[in-house]
């Protein structure tokens, strides 16, 4: 028999030897720590719109769109500042939108435009956009176990409801695949739980449709065409849980009862040890009935959608990925992340434009865009989801407010000093234009908001505290929205 209590001394950190060997124990099941966090709100949010939203679907745009070919056009600066898409007047007055974006422009009677988004770190900082980390390098981004990172909004809110009743469907989903796992690139930092525990990561779908087209080349250099199916894909294309979130198929449910009666005599040992034992349960019962149960594969079944409906989303992986989106919220998801990820190479993928901006701007990224986003909007309003649906599409940063000739099909740079982001529903204003640029789209005229600032908002709709702390593994304290304040500008 394995004797894992030891004596009673205290090591260095101030945990006993029996604590830590509970700890590791815990850890080696990939629950991490959370089972010995605690939370505490500083203050009750007595705000307009608190908890208006029953959930929230997050849409990353990866690489970060350019503010002037999408919200914030400057119809009036030079042409190597307003470049050579040129700009429409939306259903409200005064506000123009890129002329590639006329579905879109019809809905922005729906939305909130943030134009005055603004931060320090331009370079694709996922973790620093979606998690309270204060500051970033770019050593993070591609070590998303880190123990540097602070957790993903996701998984916050995934972990603050833990002990709510459960509703039959995983709070903590992403879409469509792990992020930049389809690049040659390793696996990119930011929609994680870090200290939470993996319990709390996003339950990962993946996706089996191939692509029909392939999109305009990412750089002058690059060897091989691919098709994305971010650009296109067939009808028969599904959304499946990744091969870590679900039952293999040469793994009979016989073999898994019995794998779970060996962890069962694991967890009696457990409990002895220590008394927090349910929680552990919980994660472990949860992820059992994940992978036998039907419900989460129903949802993500976008077949059983009518086929004119996915075609108005666009019969590409960016389309479907919001439609899934859509199904999940439905079916009683919290949390839905729909990821607009790069395909094939990582370098300029998806809406990074250092190259070939024009072309991909014109064939592959702004059409895409303007069939899902748009038909997301209008189809939460119709079936009466919207305004208990929170909606952010956010990215990175922005783009150079100057275009750069020099490469084929020209290009625009990283730029965090200002760029834009679009929010709806669940308690957010409509029609409403926060915040301004100055003349060419270059820094912040008025009303500077930080990524910080949207993820207290969104906790503040969604019924949580932004002032709210977790604690990690020594025990330190850490604000899940970072210095971030709610933006009453905001608010419906």
């Amino acid at each position: 028999m394995l004797n894992l209590l030891g004596s009673p001394r205290r090591l260095c950190d101030g945990l006993s030897r029996r604590e830590f060997l509970s700890l590791g124990s815990l850890g080696a099941f990939g629950f991490g720590l959370a089972d010995h966090f605690a939370l505490g709100a500083e203050r009750s949010s007595a705000a307009p719109r608190f908890g208006q939203a029953k959930a929230c679907i997050l849409i990353f745009l990866y690489g970060s769109p350019p503010q002037h070919e999408t919200f914030d056009p400057k119809p009036d600066a030079i042409a190597e500042i307003r470049g050579e898409i040129g700009s429409i007047p939306s259903v409200v007055p005064g506000v123009r939108v890129c002329e590639l974006l006329p579905r879109t422009a019809q809905i922005m009677d729906q939305v909130t435009v943030v134009r005055s988004m603004t931060h320090r770190y331009a370079e694709h900082g996922v973790a620093y956009a979606v998690s309270g980390i204060p500051t970033y390098t770019p050593e993070l981004e591609n070590r998303p176990r880190d123990s540097r990172h602070w957790p993903y909004i996701g998984s916050v809110v995934d972990y603050l409801a833990r002990r709510q009743r459960e509703s039959g469907m995983p709070r903590n989903i992403a879409l469509p695949w792990m992020l930049n796992s389809k690049t040659e690139l390793l696996v990119n930092a930011g929609p994680f739980a870090a200290f939470l525990g993996q319990a709390h990561d996003p339950l990962w779908t993946d996706f089996t449709g191939l692509g029909t087209r392939t999109v305009p080349r990412y750089t002058d250099g690059q060897t091989r065409d691919f098709h994305d199916p971010f650009g296109g894909t067939l009808p028969d294309g599904r959304f499946i849980l990744s091969t870590e979130s679900r039952l293999r198929d040469d793994v009979p449910v016989e073999r898994l009862n019995l794998r779970q009666s060996l962890l069962s005599q694991f967890e009696q040992a457990q409990r002895r040890l220590d008394s927090t034992g349910s929680i552990y349960d919980h994660h472990r019962q949860r992820a059992y009935s994940l992978l036998t149960s039907n419900a989460v594969h129903h949802a993500l079944d976008i077949a059983r959608e009518p086929m004119p409906l996915r075609e108005r989303y666009g019969m590409t992986l960016f389309g479907q990925s919001c439609l899934a989106a859509r199904r999940l919220v439905e079916a009683g998801t919290k949390f839905v992340s729909v990821f607009w990820d790069g395909y094939g190479q990582f370098g300029n993928c998806a809406w990074d434009t250092h190259n070939n901006h024009y072309p991909r701007l014109k064939e592959y990224l702004l059409p895409g865009f303007d069939l899902a986003y748009p038909t997301l909007i209008d189809d939460l309003r119709q079936r009466g989801l919207l305004d208990d649906t929170l909606v952010l599409c956010i990215s990175e940063h922005g783009r150079t407010p100057r275009i750069d000739s020099r490469p084929r099909g020209a290009g625009r740079h990283h730029w965090s000093r200002v760029y834009s982001s679009v929010l709806a529903g669940g308690g957010i204003a409509k029609g409403r234009v926060v915040g301004s640029s100055d003349s060419i789209g270059s820094d912040v005229r008025d009303t500077p908001v930080s990524p910080k600032d949207i993820l207290a908002t969104a906790f503040h709709l969604l019924g949580i505290d932004p002032h709210t702390h977790v604690l990690d593994a020594l025990g330190r304290p850490y604000p899940i929205a970072g210095d971030g304040e709610l933006r009453r500008e905001v608010l419906g």
